[in-house]
């Protein structure tokens, strides 16, 4: 079976309105992806679940007619796609094949895409980097010997590699970001509830947990949104729907935006130089496109935005467990998680509703504490990372000593985290690499429920400081 050779020409838009035209088939594309991961995985070792066949049988049965009828997909694994297995990056889940398929799943569906496998996950998509015991390390495409970020580490790992232009990734701190900016592409993190969460939980980590991709184009990744964002039945929160497609939103004049910068650590102290400078060239480089630009930082959170976060999801990992253990009819060993997780169980296990309410309710002040902020700014620009990817082993949640992984990840990725916590879009932009080759994202964020501004501002840096002709030295075709 022969594929597409042209393939990596185009993003997911263009593939599908190839076949929409009738220029290639679906089934051109499929057998064309599953060839580039077949030559680049080796390396990557990015989607341990393969379901080519399914693909496969989807477009035998026919495809709905959707934006992206055709286009190939990876899911990541923690999302359930009825008669496939997902294993959520963990031992304990060996052999799991759901019989139903997640609401944003059930959305992609419908947009035509084709399903072929599942990216690499940290287990429970609790790390900064994808090194799980039940697969082994991901590995960047720029440098084999560093890390892809995580917890989405295998999506961005593929999009980097030119396996796709587009793969799905989840957010519930960091987890599209962090590994946009490891890998060199675009990770936006959309608005709390604008996409769905369930049927099965229909919020994630307290609401910090949202559904979206990884992508080369910005557009891709607003054509996506548009298809997969709005309530589903049951959802516990509401937002006002755009007031036009995201998509159209691609090129479209931003205006001279307010936009605050900061090139150091949430705490204020100094970052690796590099990725200082890249801050300052990416406001000077606002500046020349017409944006009014101050160095401004958020004003302290109320709140000590780490020890919120872990007192709210330690009890959610503890709760999860709790209902593996049941499935499995049995209580849980090292056989089945990582010692990192357990130890988030244990402390999980040990904490009151009390503390939780408590954290809930900082999480929330936080939320306040950046809103009022932004009443002055429409967009904050601060470094996705604060040092360079890094190496494989340096950060991974292996031992029971939380707190020396929290000291690493706290100086790694300070930024993220409080967006997931207040709701707010944010998104990762490939605009830097260091001089040793690894890419230096960019992350911009905005006000709640304002991805359009964040999706006007993407493409004119897109278009001023072009991306997907850097490709790394590990890629497809």
């Amino acid at each position: 079976m022969t594929g597409f050779s042209e393939f990596g020409d185009y993003d997911a838009l263009g593939l599908g309105a190839l076949v929409h035209k009738g220029e290639v088939s679906p089934t051109e594309l499929l057998e064309e992806a599953i060839g580039r991961l077949n030559a680049v995985d080796p390396k990557l070792n990015a989607v341990p679940i393969r379901h080519d066949d399914f693909a496969r049988q989807q477009i035998e049965a026919g495809l709905p007619k959707g934006p992206f009828c055709g286009v190939p997909f990876l899911l990541k694994d923690q999302t359930l796609l009825a008669g496939t297995q997902t294993s959520f990056g963990s031992r304990a889940y060996k052999g799991f094949v759901p019989d139903h398929s997640s609401t944003f799943v059930e959305r992609c569906l419908n947009a035509g895409f084709t399903m072929f496998g599942k990216t690499a996950t940290p287990e429970y998509s609790l790390d900064y980097t994808t090194e799980p015991v039940a697969y082994g390390p991901t590995c960047n495409p720029w440098n084999l010997g560093h890390s892809a970020g995580g917890s989405s580490g295998g999506a961005a790992a593929v999009v980097a590699a030119r396996v796709l232009p587009l793969a799905h990734a989840t957010d519930g701190g960091g987890s599209i970001r962090i590994p946009a900016a490891c890998c060199g592409v675009f990770g936006l993190k959309p608005t709390r509830a604008r996409t769905p969460q369930g049927p099965d939980r229909l919020e994630g980590w307290g609401s910090m947990s949202c559904a979206h991709a990884l992508s080369l184009s910005v557009r891709d990744s607003a054509a996506l949104l548009d298809v997969t964002q709005g309530p589903e039945l049951g959802s516990p929160y509401g937002l006002p729907p755009p007031e036009r497609p995201y998509l159209d939103e691609v090129g479209r004049d931003p205006g001279r935006l307010r936009i605050a910068f900061v090139d150091r650590h949430l705490d204020g102290s100094a970052i690796d130089e590099e990725i200082a400078t890249a801050t300052r060239t990416t406001a000077s480089l606002l500046e020349r496109l017409g944006h009014f630009v101050e160095e401004k930082a958020p004003p302290r959170l109320s709140a000590d935005r780490s020890d919120v976060s872990r007192a709210i999801v330690y009890p959610e990992i503890a709760a999860s467990l709790k209902r593996r253990s049941a499935e499995l009819g049995r209580p849980l060993n090292t056989d089945d998680f990582e010692t990192g997780t357990l130890a988030e169980m244990e402390i999980g296990n040990g904490m009151t509703a009390l503390e939780y309410i408590a954290a809930t309710q900082a999480m929330r002040q936080i939320g306040r504490d950046l809103a009022l902020f932004f009443v002055d700014f429409d967009v904050l620009l601060t470094p996705t990372l604060c040092l360079p990817p890094l190496r494989l082993g340096q950060l991974e949640m292996k031992g029971r000593d939380l707190d020396a992984y929290y000291r690493i990840a706290g100086r790694y990725a300070p930024w993220t985290g409080m967006f997931n916590m207040s709701g707010q879009p944010s998104m990762s932009v490939p605009l830097a690499w260091s001089k040793d080759g690894l890419p230096l994202g960019m992350l911009f964020s905005g006000r709640f429920g304002d991805e359009a501004t964040l999706f006007r501002l993407a493409a004119q840096l897109e278009q001023a400081r072009p991306w997907r002709r850097k490709r790394p030295p590990v890629a497809a075709g």
